[in-house]
């Protein structure tokens, strides 16, 4: 699908605010509320929105530790690995990349203890890794959602 800049301006509002009322972001770019609703409803359709998602704090629901953990994963157990990784809970992303790690994992976790609970007792035990290398979140300097617009 072939983006004009109304349907940029469009994405940008919803990307910050997914709740803007379709006035609203009518008001803000000059359109009626029926074309921005129509425009929407074509980028959903072409699968340009994907959907729409609160974005929740973990800190806020007792997860106080984040990490990044890579992982060299044994060949030939690529895909078990994988399915056996979307079954643990503090797994929140999964990104398969090149490079020394085959995969990297952003996990949460209450704390450093479970954290290693789930390192060691979940991601150690079931097997398929030949190397890992955890590194603990200090910190968020920048973070956006989505792709630039």
């Amino acid at each position: 699908m072939d983006l004009d800049d109304t349907d940029r301006a469009i994405l940008r509002i919803l990307q910050k605010d997914a709740r803007t009322p379709f006035s609203e972001i009518a008001r803000r770019i000059d359109m009626s509320s029926a074309t921005v609703h129509d425009r929407v409803g074509r980028m959903e359709d072409a699968g340009v929105i994907e959907g729409y998602h609160a974005s929740v704090d973990p800190k806020a629901l007792g997860y106080g530790v984040t990490a990044l953990v890579g992982l060299r994963v044994e060949q030939g157990r690529e895909e078990d690995a994988l399915e056996r990784l979307r079954e643990i809970e503090g797994v929140r992303e999964i990104l398969l990349t090149t490079g020394e790690w085959d995969v990297i994992l952003r996990v949460v976790a209450r704390d450093t203890d479970r954290l290693r609970e789930l390192m060691f007792d979940q991601v150690a035990n079931m097997g398929g890794f030949s190397r890992s290398q955890t590194m603990i979140v200090l910190g968020t300097d920048y973070e956006t959602e989505g792709p630039p617009i």
